[in-house]
């Protein structure tokens, strides 16, 4: 079957967006082939700088031709149907419509429309041009003399020559025959820039690529960055060195060369005494190169820098050029060093007052004092020493004015750490400088410093309740203040670290930080001198103190509150690590469910418990009892709240009384089993009812004559609910 190729050949691409790029380009053009019935057998896009290209493999030589029946009016209807009826099947007159009888609703016309399928490369001529002209790139720009006029085509870079080619690989195949912007699609293109800039005239995919090859361009990013990679290795290890990998650099070094060519430079060992991390990010920032290790660990004097060209001096030039300009930044970066080392930390404190976080929330400074009185303040709960705590998040921020981090602001916190260290800080307040940032995703390290911990929470939970506080909330996709990540960092905070934190009992903190203002009694301080304990039922002594005022609900009540987002937080957690949603549901049904690693040992019992055979059955049985209820309490309008008459009970049948006896000791045994944080022992507990529910359900009728029995069956069924929400809402569990 007949193939497609596109190559869009430009100026150089910027390399952060050439895989959004070329992924954008596949789903374009196969979404509007499949919307108009055109099926292939796959597709694959590719990007280097200088170009983007599509193959699309298996498309049919034509589609297929269409048949359709469009009903149309009653013989006899009023003329203004008709003729709509005719206009919308393309019809001229009623005699080109059949007429159709239907047994009960009489004659009526009926169109055949029937379309011959188009040629496959009139369609790509049809949607080609489309997609190209309005390609979303995230930047774009006109040119020449043609860029003056309305609608003038936008390309990331201006764009130089169109391939467009389809057909078998067993023939010559045509070129699509469309123009976009004065650039007629052919069947020409051309290799690298300087190594092999002459014409290639290309057929088929397999031809392109391989041509491409000879022509010093390598089309697939992986590769070349598997080349990338592989070469720098072993050049390290062919001068006793280790190369230090980067991801991030990688993919953005491969989408800067066509034909990478790896080459090693070296500076002055004495700009090793920068810090290593301060060392990597100048050379890595400035020049896109990597750095490598000597054997020990330490940084090595030299780089790794990939050129896109294969010198006929074998790179010294170019390796001379990289070095100068290395050397340069690091003399810089060392500058910076030595500038920040001379000034303390805590005297750079003022200079956070001149910076604005947001508008509504106030200045860096004023964040500074929230989150050392939060950190102090929760310190206690997460086995921190509080002083430590607040002299950590004190200090946290004041790197963001030092010279180092205004060049890199990567380094922020690292560098911190650095001059804490210098300065003669705790171990554990410099390590909190350092982590109080993390984790910043899913697969970022989390801190265990109980002072990181603490600094970590309160510089995240300032954020969200001050946020909140405003109506700064995420939205569907945007989520423009990280909300969402900084929840996250919570959960995996609490979760790892096997915390015991009341979200209530840190938004109350976090939002009494807030609201008081830096000239007043700290009520942190207020609550200390009075005698009351850190692990206080903080909520309690908050509102009789009339301190929290309104706003605080919208932190722990309702649809869009703090609370509901962080629930909804955990459940994607929860969910990655394999746990069922529903059972997430199922706990947060219940009242006061806002410790978050309590929520996740729940969930975790609960689905053990429902994985055998017993928690399958009374799962059954628990939501049948529900469904009962709910009917019946619908009915008769009332609810079988309370508990059931024990004198009834044992005067009914035997299976009566055995429920009401096991669900008296298994209520018992499971409220004394949670109240001990023993999810395992509550969900053994119930497991005691499978037997004597199954039983009930086979030889008791719920909806007795007698009106008393009845009644005290339906308490008895409630008391069966009752019992098993001291673990789970079982209701809001599929199955």
């Amino acid at each position: 079957m007949p193939d497609l190729l596109l190559e869009l050949r430009s100026e150089e691409i910027p390399a952060r967006m050439q895989l959004r790029a070329a992924e954008d380009l596949k789903k374009l053009v196969t979404d509007a082939l499949v919307e108009r019935g055109f099926l292939y057998d796959g597709a694959k896009a590719f990007a280097t700088p200088r170009r983007l290209a599509l193959h699309v493999a298996g498309l049919p030589a034509r589609g297929e031709a269409v048949r359709e029946e469009r009903r149309g009016p009653k013989v006899g209807a009023p003329d203004a149907a008709v003729q709509g009826f005719l206009r919308g099947a393309g019809l001229t007159s009623l005699d080109q419509a059949q007429t159709v009888v239907d047994p009960k609703k009489g004659e009526f016309y009926l169109a055949v429309i029937e379309k011959p399928g188009r040629a496959t490369l009139d369609v790509l001529a049809e949607i080609l041009p489309a997609i190209i002209n309005s390609f979303p790139w995230p930047k774009s720009m006109r040119w020449g003399a043609a860029s003056a006029q309305a609608g003038a085509l936008r390309w990331v870079r201006p764009l130089q020559s169109i391939v467009a080619t389809f057909g078998p690989e067993t023939e010559t195949p045509d070129v699509v025959p469309f123009e976009v912007g004065g650039i007629v699609a052919g069947a020409t293109t051309y290799g690298h820039r300087f190594l092999a800039p002459d014409a290639i005239e290309v057929r088929r995919f397999d031809d392109y690529v391989q041509n491409l090859e000879r022509a010093k361009v390598v089309l697939d990013a992986d590769r070349r960055k598997d080349i990338i990679l592989h070469d720098a290795r072993d050049l390290a290890f062919a001068r006793g060195l280790e190369l230090v990998e980067d991801e991030g650099l990688l993919e953005e070094v491969a989408g800067l060369v066509e034909w990478p060519v790896v080459l090693m430079g070296t500076f002055d060992r004495s700009f090793l005494d920068i810090p290593g991390e301060a060392v990597r990010a100048t050379i890595r920032a400035n020049q896109k190169c990597f750095v490598v290790r000597e054997a020990g660990g330490a940084l090595a004097p030299a780089f790794i820098l990939v050129s896109n060209l294969v010198a006929s001096d074998g790179g010294a030039a170019i390796t001379a050029g990289n070095e100068r300009v290395v050397r340069a930044r690091l003399s810089d970066a060392k500058f910076f060093w030595e500038t920040d080392k001379a000034i303390r930390l805590e005297d750079r404190l003022q200079r956070l007052d001149t910076i604005v976080f947001h508008e509504k929330l106030g200045t860096q400074g004023e964040r500074v004092q929230r989150i050392a009185a939060l950190a102090k303040e929760l310190a206690p709960l997460v086995g921190a020493d509080p002083e430590l705590a607040e002299r950590a998040a004190r200090l946290a921020k004041a790197d963001l004015v030092t010279e180092m981090v205004g060049e890199f602001p990567e380094l922020q916190g690292l560098m911190g750490a650095r001059y804490a260290a210098l300065q003669g800080e705790h171990p554990s307040v410099c390590a909190a400088i350092e982590e109080h940032y993390k984790p910043v995703g899913p697969s970022d390290r989390v801190p265990t410093d109980p002072v990181s911990v603490a600094v970590a929470l309160a510089d995240k939970l300032d954020t969200l309740v001050g946020f909140w506080a405003i109506d700064e909330k995420p939205t569907g996709s945007k989520d423009p203040y990280a909300l969402r990540r900084a929840a996250l960092g919570v959960v995996r905070l609490a979760v790892d670290c096997s915390l015991r934190l009341s979200l209530t009992q840190a938004f109350a903190f976090a939002h009494l930080a807030r609201s008081l203002t830096p000239d007043e009694s700290s009520y942190f301080k207020r609550s200390h001198n009075e005698g009351i304990p850190s692990q206080r039922t903080t909520l309690d002594i908050v509102k009789s103190a009339g301190i929290l005022g309104s706003s605080f609900a919208d932190l722990v009540d309702g649809k869009g509150s703090l609370l509901t987002f962080f629930a909804d937080r955990l459940k994607v957690y929860l969910r990655e690590k394999g746990a069922r949603h529903d059972l997430i549901d199922a706990v947060f049904a219940l009242p006061g469910q806002d410790d978050l690693l309590m929520v996740v040992r729940r969930v975790e019992a609960l689905g053990a418990f429902l994985d055998t055979e017993d928690g399958k059955n009374l799962l059954a049985g628990v939501k049948r009892a529900s469904n009962i209820l709910r009917i019946e309490e619908k009915k008769d309008g009332c609810a079988y709240g309370g508990e059931p008459d024990a004198a009834l009970a044992a005067a009914g049948q035997p299976e009566e009384r055995a429920l009401a006896e096991a669900l008296a000791t298994a209520r018992t045994e499971a409220s004394a089993a949670v109240a001990k944080e023993d999810f395992g022992g509550a969900m053994r507990a119930l497991s005691q009812l499978r037997a004597p529910v199954d039983a009930f359900f086979e030889h008791v009728t719920v909806n007795a004559d007698d009106p008393r029995l009845r009644e005290n069956r339906l308490t008895l069924l409630n008391a069966l609910r009752a019992a098993t929400r001291e673990v789970a809402d079982f209701s809001a569990i599929v199955g």
